[in-house]
Parts: structure tokens; sequence; C-alpha cells
């Protein structure tokens, strides 16, 4: 029998929802987890008619994260060459996550209840994130002696801030879903999973409607910005702005503007 796939993909408008497919496991990160998340955000990023990303989850938890018993054989082996093979496998589950932040739309997660270890890892790669009250968060890995290493101790301090990070990277403590939103982590709290949907999709939808080249621009030198800092950045988004400012987009601005109407961007 064909293994189901740990995702679906739904097209609304510009906006595409890549969904966690896989409830009866909670949603958990098995081999073709990692797999399928390269393969659609590459797929998004190619996409002309998509401008932004929604990642939400069926079932009863957003994901429980590392399926720790379907990759358990990455850690049969023993010497040199097994520690060479495992390094390489990590990177490219690192690959996978990567290329969320890496895809040039942006990307919105809408949480509910659990959200655990490598779950943090992709909402750490995504660039805004809301979620239900119920939700619990936590970077799980010291709890069970492993160093999170698919990009949270890289990314969510620059989100969060290293006060609070460390202490829960160190704990590996649960926190809520109000914890989040007062550290900044989560932007919104909403009173349900339909609300929480509406929300994700009015967020996408505000995005949409702006021209794609600059929304893809900004994201872009945000996430150069954090890299290299404040004067490489402000280098950056001249040379950024001068390959833009003709663009077709930034006349219809100008059009709509004068003839008291919402532009129409065509991303060109």
């Amino acid at each position: 029998m064909m293994k189901s796939s740990p995702f679906k993909v739904e097209k609304d408008g510009y906006i595409a929802w890549l969904i966690l497919n896989r409830p009866d496991k909670r949603n958990t990160m098995d081999i073709d987890f990692f797999e399928g998340l390269a393969k659609h955000f590459q797929e998004f990023d190619e996409d002309p008619n998509i401008r932004v990303v929604i990642i939400r989850a069926e079932g009863k938890s957003f994901t429980a994260g590392m399926d720790l018993l379907a990759l358990s054989g990455l850690l049969q082996g023993d010497g040199a060459d097994f520690r060479e093979i495992l390094r390489k496998k990590i990177i490219e589950l690192q690959d996978a996550m990567n290329a969320v932040e890496i895809c040039r739309k942006p990307v919105i997660a809408a949480v509910h209840s659990h959200c655990i270890g490598g779950g943090v890892d992709l909402l750490s790669a995504c660039d805004i994130r809301i979620a239900t009250p119920d939700s619990i968060f936590s970077i799980r890995e010291t709890r069970i002696a492993i160093i999170a290493d698919l990009g949270t101790l890289q990314r969510l301090p620059h989100i969060i801030g290293h006060g609070q990070f460390r202490e829960l990277a160190l704990t590996g403590r649960d926190f809520s879903g109000e914890e989040a939103l007062n550290m900044g982590f989560v932007t919104h709290l909403c009173i349900d999973r339909d609300a929480l949907y509406e929300k994700a999709k009015k967020i996408a939808e505000e995005i949409a409607a702006s021209s794609p080249l600059t929304v893809q621009g900004v994201k872009d030198v945000i996430i150069y910005n954090r890299d290299h800092g404040v004067y490489p950045g402000l280098k950056y988004v001249a040379q950024k702005n001068a390959a833009l400012l003709q663009s077709e987009d930034l006349k219809e601005a100008f059009q709509a503007f004068m003839e008291r109407r919402p532009p129409e961007f065509k991303g060109r």
C-alpha cells in the first residue's frame, strides 16, 4: 500500500496552505516530512502565482516534534565513518528547515495545541507566527539528551531576545501561548482554530495585496540584516532598491494613487 504524504496543499488565490497531515502520529516529523518540506517550499518559491504560504495542521496537535522511533535508525552505528554519515544527514534535515526561511514568499505559521521540539525549529524559520490560547511550546531537546540542531538555537534569540531564549533552551520547559505572545514569539492569540485560520488568511491577504517583488525584497533584506549587521545591510538594501525602483509595480502604485483606487500588482 502506498504510504500517505505527511502534507496536503490547498491554494486560495495567491495563498498556499501547507497542511501537516499526519494526525494519527500527532504530525511528528520523519524522513518523509523533511523531504516533503524541502520539496514543497522549493515549489512555492518558484510558483509566481503564490505570494504567501500558511502552515497549519490537522489533528489534535500542530506537531509533537521529531518522530524519534522513525529516526532511531540514524543513531545505529559506530566509528568515524558513521559519525560523518550522521553529520551529513543532520545537514540534510537542516536544509529542509532552511528551505522555509530561504523561500522568498512570506510564511505564516498558524499553531494550535502542542508545538514541541522540531516544531519550534519550524516556527523559528517562519516569518509570522500566530496561535490559539491552548498552544504549548517547548525546546524539548535538553530533556532527551540532544542539542537542538535544526535552527532554533540560531534563529529564536533574534526573535525573542537572549534572556528568555536561554532559559527556555536550557530548561526545556513548556511555555504557553500567552507566554509566547508576551515574549513576541507569536503576534496574535486567536480564540479557537476557526478564528486562527481566519486571522492567518487575513494577514496573508494583506501581504498578498502588496507588490510581491517588494514583499520578497523586504524578507530578503530582513534576513541579510540579521546575518550581516547594520552597515552591510544598508548597502545591500540600496542595491536592492536600485534594482526595484523602475518596476512596473511601482508605476502602478503611483497610477493607482493618482486615480484613487487600490493598486493591482503583477510582480513585474
